[in-house]
Order: C-alpha cells, then structure tokens, then sequence
C-alpha cells in the first residue's frame, strides 16, 4: 500500500469518526461514511479493487448491523474497524473472513482510544463556556477547532500509520497461518453476521409471530433466488397491509372517545373529566 493511499483512508476514517461536523455532522459523518459498508466502497476504489472492498464490508457490516450508540457511547468502534480491518483484508488478498478477523479486535480498541480523546477532549467545553460568558466569540470557535485537531490527530494518524505500516505485516500474517486456523476464521466469518443479525431482529420484532415474515423473507431468497431490489417491494407490501390492519380505524375509535368525555369546569376554575 503506498503512503498516499493510507493517508486517503485515514482522512476519509477522520471525517466518518462520531463527534465531527463536516460531512452535515454525523448525518454524512458517523452514520453515513463511517459505516463498514460504504467504507469498504471507498477504500475498494482507493486501493483499485471494488468487488474485494464491498464484500469485506458486507461482511464487517453484518457484525455490527444491530449496533447503536446510545447517547454517544459506543460498544465499539466500528469506523476504526472498518478503515483499519478492510483495507489490510483487501492488500492480504481480498478475504471477507480476514476482514472479520481484524475488525473485531480493532474495534475494541477503538472504543478505548475514542473514550481517552473524549476525557482530553472535555476541556474544551468549558473554555467555550467561558469565552461564552466574555462575549468572545472568537474563543468559542477556537475551543471548538481545538477539539477538532485532537480527534483528528488521534484517527488520521492512526489509521495512516496502521494501514501503512500493516499492510506488510498482513500480508506476512495470513501467509504464515496454517490452513486450520485460516478455516476457523471462516467459520467465525460467517457466524458472526448470524450473531449482528440476531441483535436486530432482538430490537427490532415486537411481537413473536413477526418471526415468520424473516422466515418467509429467508425462503424466498433461498428458493426462488430473489433480488434484494424485488424482496423489498414484497416487503413494502407487508409492512402496508400490517400498518393498514392495525391501525385503520383508530381515528375514529379515538375520535368518539373523546366525544364522549365531558371536561368539566368547576367554580374553583379546577377540571374535571365526566
């Protein structure tokens, strides 16, 4: 990997980080580049093989599609991840399974390189605060470039270096693995999706009978070899005709409701329903 190239991934992995506005804050940032997927789009065209950057990816994306980041904290850095794990996978031949293999470590020590730059980062608030208080808007802008250059520092650098200086060692790694532990990796590959998916479907089925529309999904695409484009217009049509069974008429059942409570005045100005 050449030095330009790792200096491209690690300022697309700075402006994907959470906490940086550039990109329409984290609309384009975190939740837009910085998601494995579109990830290993961009380091596919940057380091000229497309097909092995999107399946590393998907397959990075799988593990990590039922995470959220509640109230910024985050279980684990999949930006660092996936700017890290997918281009080394891509420069060591290409493999989804070494894509997986490297991201679940990287990730984890993302999420305590991220916690180390917010407790630094914490400074910075109150010097705004106090330029707030003096009227210099100056000093709030500084205060809030200041954060910048240290969340830049810590990924931009970082990820350069690693994907530079890793790519050698990568290459070197998955040659030397003996053909046991390189199976293993698969079969960890290809479990840990099933174990992403299996997050989302705990958050996302309310109730237990929607079970069988994954099922179905499942078996149309297995047996009838359904594109993804034509399950989600049968998809569509699903979630209408459930909105449609179970919510037509509660305008109504709401509206009756409410014609038949009183709000009562008394002469202490109080209310009452009757």
């Amino acid at each position: 990997m050449e030095l330009w190239q790792a200096a491209l991934i690690g300022l697309f992995a700075y402006l994907g980080r959470n906490q940086v506005p550039w990109l329409c804050g984290t609309t384009g940032g975190w939740y837009g580049i910085g998601r494995p997927l579109v990830a290993g789009l961009i380091c596919g065209v940057i380091l000229g093989d497309v097909t092995a950057g999107v399946l590393c990816g998907v397959a990075v994306q799988a593990i990590f599609i039922g995470q959220i980041t509640p109230g910024g904290a985050v279980p684990s850095d999949l930006n660092l991840a996936a700017y890290i794990g997918i281009p080394l996978a891509i420069v060591a031949g290409g493999s989804a399974e070494m894509a997986v293999a490297l991201a679940i470590p990287v990730g984890a020590l993302g999420v305590a390189l991220h916690n180390f730059t917010m407790t630094f980062n914490a400074i910075w608030p109150h010097r705004a605060d106090k330029c707030a208080v003096a009227g210099d808007a100056r000093g709030i802008r500084v205060a809030n470039l200041c954060g910048q250059l240290i969340e830049f520092a810590e990924r931009f650098f970082i990820v350069t270096l690693a994907c530079y200086l890793g790519s050698g060692f990568a290459e070197g790694l998955f040659a030397a693995l003996p053909q046991v532990v390189i199976d293993w990796l698969a079969i960890g590959g290809k479990m840990l999706p099933a174990l992403g998916f299996a997050i989302l479907l705990n958050q996302i089925v309310q109730e237990k009978w929607m079970i069988a529309l994954f099922v179905l999904g499942w078996v149309l695409v297995s047996s009838f070899s359904l594109t993804t484009t034509s399950l989600v217009f049968i998809a569509l049509a699903f979630a209408l005709i459930y909105v449609m069974a179970r919510y037509s008429g509660g305008g109504a059942q709401a509206a009756s409701a409410l014609e038949a409570t009183a709000i009562i005045e008394d002469e202490d100005g109080n209310y009452e329903e009757r």
